[in-house]
């Protein structure tokens, strides 16, 4: 969550929600890193774990991120956990739930969804303070 933390920190630089994204693979290494840059980017899709995952898969030569683990500041969107399930990520661990736009088990729970072909394992809470510190912070600011 550290390094996740620092990706979500370095999103400050351009503006865009403080979220910061890694992705492990079964041994433990990086493979994936990525912060929101729908600002930078101009893109709606550029969420950490999106671009976190991208990159992951990049890393792999595969789109099937089976022995993976996602690390991630803030509970994921809908949109982000449609992209979770559908690299197989087996696992995520997130800091800060979301409480108003949250698809892993705050408002949805759409990772464990049992009416879907894949399930994930979820580790919530994670640092939390941490994280909803960053975010308050950056929503509060004028």
């Amino acid at each position: 969550m550290r390094v996740a933390l620092l990706e979500a920190e370095a999103a400050l630089d351009t503006d865009d929600v403080p979220v910061g994204a890694i992705v492990l693979d079964a041994t433990g290494a990086v493979i994936g890193v990525g912060r929101n840059e729908r600002e930078a980017r101009h893109d709606p899709t550029a969420h950490a774990e999106v671009l976190a995952l991208r990159q992951a898969a990049e890393a792999l030569g595969d789109w099937h991120l089976t022995g993976a683990t996602l690390v991630v500041t803030l509970e994921p969107c809908v949109m982000c956990a449609g992209a979770i399930l559908s690299a197989r990520v087996p696992r995520v661990v997130f800091g800060a739930w979301d409480e108003k736009a949250g698809a892993a088990g705050s408002v949805y729970d759409v990772l464990r969804d049992r009416r879907l072909n894949h399930r994930v394992e979820v580790i919530a809470g994670v640092r939390a303070e941490a994280c909803a510190v960053l975010l308050t912070d950056f929503f509060r600011a004028p």
